[in-house]
């Protein structure tokens, strides 16, 4: 991601979705991908939200295939997160969560300030690859 012009506001943090995740079973033929469902559901739920806390994108494999359906968030400054054991019912306590990393300097979100649900679904997590990006709005 590059910095914004100074005059805006920095990015949105980007929650990355497994779209070919299949929540470590067989699937069915036909059957959708458990991860699409995720990913869809997370779109649905963006689409409906006043301010949407992030920007969703869709990646065919973070090589989590054990741990369930993954996500993984990040921005420019901010550590970034892969979560796992993920299901479209916790759509709305990811958007929650993504409000919470947007919120924080650092990206850091103590188990204690996400949904109860998302508490413990962090797999890794990996330093800031960019520095942070000046807000002039702030």
């Amino acid at each position: 991601m590059e910095p914004p012009p100074e005059n805006e506001p920095a990015p949105k943090p980007r929650l990355v979705v497994c779209t070919s995740c299949r929540a470590s079973r067989p699937l069915a033929e036909d059957e959708i991908p458990p991860g699409r469902l995720l990913h869809d559901a997370l779109a649905e739920a963006l689409a409906a939200h006043p301010a949407p806390p992030v920007e969703l994108h869709a990646v065919t494999c973070l090589a989590a295939c054990e741990r369930g359906c993954t996500a993984a968030i990040t921005a420019p400054g901010k550590w970034t997160y892969l979560l796992g054991h993920l299901t479209p019912a916790l759509a709305g306590d990811l958007l929650a969560y993504g409000a919470t990393y947007a919120a924080h300097a650092s990206g850091a979100v103590l188990p204690s300030r996400r949904p109860d649900s998302l508490r413990k679904v962090v797999l890794g997590r990996l330093p800031a690859l960019q520095p942070p990006v000046k807000d002039s709005a702030a």
